[in-house]
């Protein structure tokens, strides 16, 4: 119990238990917090990953496709050689 005051008993003994209540709770929302940050980082960095991903194969498709033309020759000349 605590010190002896005008105040009632019982609310002192309430207000205490409600302090050391916040108390003992920190350290797990602590944790939480670090746990919630950490997964936040991880999916940031999986979609990145997945977005990188994606542009390298709109490119490789675009070099394939471009190969392709060249190797059936149905690639128009550019404009600058047809000039004389």
């Amino acid at each position: 119990m605590a010190f002896p005051t005008s105040v009632n008993d019982q609310i002192t003994d309430s207000v205490t238990q409600a302090d050391v209540h916040v108390l003992g709770d920190a350290p797990a929302v602590a944790m939480g917090n670090v746990f919630q940050a950490f997964a936040l980082a991880q999916a940031s960095a999986f979609q990145n990953a997945a977005n990188a991903q994606q542009q390298n194969l709109v490119m490789t498709q675009a070099a394939t496709t471009r190969g392709v033309q060249i190797l059936l020759g149905s690639v128009a000349a550019p404009a600058a050689a047809t000039r004389s």
